[in-house]
Order: C-alpha cells, then structure tokens, then sequence
C-alpha cells in the first residue's frame, strides 16, 4: 500500500522557502508532485502536514493542501485497486498525468512521440493540423471538458466553409482531435465522460468517404516513356515515377531508398518500409534501362540510385523521412507542373499515380493472389478491397446488357 504524505522538500529557494510537495511511497520507492506553493520551515507542522495559523493564507492553504492529499490517496487506492502490483511511478502517473487536463498540453506529447520514434510524416501532418485547431480557437488552450460535441461541429462547417477542404481533409482533423483525447484518457488526465465521439446521436461519428481512385491509360503510360525530355530534373522525376509503375507500385519512398545493392542476378530485393515486408522482383528491361542513367553517379554497391537520400545520417529516420517527404514534394510538382503538359497527358500525375496506374492496367487481369504477393498485403482482403476500386468490366457488361453499347 502506497503512503501518501505533504512535505517540504529539502532544497531551498534563492528566498529561503521551500516547495511543498505529495510525497508518495512504496516499496521503499519515493516520488514527489510539487503543489507550487512554497513556504518557510517555521511556518510548517510537519507531524500534522498543515501551515501554521501564523501564515497570512492558512485557512486557504490548509484547506487546499487537504483537498490535494485526499485526491492524491483517492488516485492512489484507484491504481492499487485496479492492479495488484503497481508502481511508484504508476501511482504518480495515476495523481498527475502527464500533460495535464489541457488540450494542446497533451497535444505538445502527442506530437513529441511521433517526432521521438522517427515518423515524420505523422508529425509534420498532424502538426500542422493541431496549429490550425489553435487558430481556431483564437490561439489559447483549452480544457478538454471544453471540446464538446457542438465546439467540435462549429470546427467542421469554418474548415468546409472557409478553408475550403473537401470531406477527407477534414476527417483528418477530426482523427487528430480525437487521438489526444484517446491519449489524454490513457494516460489518466480525463474522464471517459468527457469523450465527445462515438457513433450515437449524441457524438460525433468520424465517417471516412470513398476516394476515387484513378490511374493512367496505357497510352499515356506509353506517352510518358517516349517524350524527350532535356532538362535533367524533369527526367529524373520521369524516371522515379517509370521505376515505381515498373516494379508493380513500388511506394515512392521505397523508390527513393533503392540501392544498388538490392540488385542481384536481374532480380530486384527489397523490403517495404511501410510493413518491413520483404519479396523480390524480376527487373524489367525498361527499368533497367533507367537504373543505367545512374550508373556514373554510382560509389559503391551499398549507394543509394537516386540522390536524394544521399549523404543522410541512415540512423537518423525522422531526418530520412523528412528528406523523403521533400523529394516527393519536388518530383510531384515537376510532375504536375511541367512534365504532365509536355506528355500531353489528361487528368493528375503524381507519384502515387504510379501505383493507382499499376492497378488499373492489372484490373481483373491478374489472379488476386498474386497482386497481394506484389502489393506486399498481409491479408487478402485489402488487395480485393483496393483492387476492386480498378475493376470495371462486370459493370460496363451490366450496364451495355440492359441498355446496349
């Protein structure tokens, strides 16, 4: 059973008081939360934990000093009730959460642990979500008792209205909002009551609609091979989106982390950052016909093909994903922007289009079981459930069976 008790601690201020603190103990383990109050040794009772009547706020500070070890003991029976064996530090966890019971102070943690393992993506999306949530709310934190169903509304018609986003983009704010409020209630810092989300009538039900899905024709697939292009950049952005349709929707960020290494015996090694899957890949004569543009930039075996991640601390993986995320910013917009007019090619180009084009030339072409093999899916149904947004044919013969080409 933990001991909790107010005390001072032992070190002094510059002013000759000293921090009153919970001081909780177990197991011979000890660990304080301050009350940021702080007050001379002569004005404290140790043996009764209370400021002496001579302190100009003694009634005040008595009072709250009780209020505060009482939560604290309640906290404390809370965590040993609910698990036998529990922690000093899980105790303390249990009385003061990390965070506290603010939205952008559990934000500040939310994004901390995303830059903390390396996913930059994550945290430069979400970043910039929460900021915007901020402005919203004029630029102050705010209780999470405070976010309820209606503030949350009001968030979504100005992000519709004003901002313009479609229906995705802002169920992508609403996921982040709801994250800190999951974190917020793992942690101990809110209550379950509190929880504004869900999918009755009286909560907010995050619905995510279908995107539509589209790849290049053939024949713009063909235009795109066989445009002459001089200027190197929009060559070598031509290139990575030809490598990534080549080896069946290669995820641009595996393009860009390919290495000479990973070739060996006209076969293609790699493993997919998205799920550490690994598989190996017949090297088409196209791609390498492409790999060879590169091979005067090549240093040895272990170098990367393309330049991008070159000379990057590999152990560094928030710097790598960050550098990613920059090289397909840049390739994207020689895509859109230069590349797709000069090919003459209708509708978007960008790098995941590569992908969707893989898919859409494969349609029904290609048994199920061997798209998951490419795709790398560990399960079966979310290669029926991407591929199936490619496949038309059953529709276009039901619909020119009833009504005729």
């Amino acid at each position: 059973m933990a001991t909790i008790k107010v005390v001072l601690r032992k070190k002094a201020n510059k002013d000759g008081t000293y921090p009153l603190a919970i001081r909780i103990t177990k197991d011979r383990k000890t660990s304080f939360i301050h009350l940021g109050y702080n007050i001379k040794p002569e004005e404290w009772i140790e043996s009764e934990q209370r400021v002496k009547s001579s302190h100009p706020n003694s009634k005040r500070l008595n009072n709250f000093i009780l209020a505060k070890k009482a939560a604290a003991s309640d906290k404390s029976l809370e965590a040993e009730t609910l698990k036998d064996e529990v922690s000093v530090r899980a105790i303390r966890q249990k009385i003061k959460p990390k965070g506290g019971a603010t939205f952008f102070a559990q934000a500040a943690i939310y994004l901390q642990r995303f830059q903390d393992a390396g996913n930059f993506n994550c945290y430069n999306a979400d970043k910039a979500r929460v900021k915007y949530f901020r402005e919203f709310l004029n630029g102050s934190d705010i209780a999470f008792s405070d976010i309820n169903v209606g503030l949350i509304e009001r968030f979504k018609v100005h992000l519709k209205s004003e901002r313009k986003l479609s229906d995705r983009t802002i169920a992508n704010y609403l996921m982040v909002i709801r994250a800190v409020f999951n974190q917020a209630i793992k942690e101990g810092a809110l209550d379950q009551k509190y929880y504004p989300f869900g999918n009755s009538t009286e909560k907010i039900a995050i619905k995510l609609p279908e995107s539509t899905k589209r790849g290049l024709s053939a024949e713009d697939v063909a235009k795109l091979e066989a445009i002459e292009l001089s200027n190197a950049k929009w060559d070598d952005a031509r290139n990575k989106w030809l490598t990534s349709f080549y080896f069946a929707g290669m995820r641009i960020s595996d393009v860009l982390r390919l290495k000479w290494s990973d070739f060996q015996n006209d076969r293609l090694y790699y493993t997919m950052g998205k799920n550490n899957k690994s598989g190996s890949l017949i090297v088409p004569e196209k791609a390498w016909r492409i790999l060879q543009k590169y091979e005067h930039l090549k240093t040895s075996e272990d170098d990367f093909i393309f330049t991008d991640l070159k000379g990057i601390d590999l152990k560094d993986t928030f710097k790598i994903k960050e550098e990613i995320f920059l090289a397909v910013n840049r390739c994207n917009k020689l895509l859109s922007e230069y590349i797709t007019p000069v090919a003459k090619i209708e509708g978007k180009l960008t790098t995941h289009i590569a992908r969707h084009t893989f898919a859409t030339l494969a349609g029904d072409k290609v048994p199920i079981q061997m798209l998951q093999k490419l795709y790398r899916h560990s399960d079966v149904r979310t290669t029926i459930g991407y591929q199936s947004a490619f496949i038309y044919k059953d529709a276009d013969d039901a619909l020119v069976a009833v009504i005729g080409k």
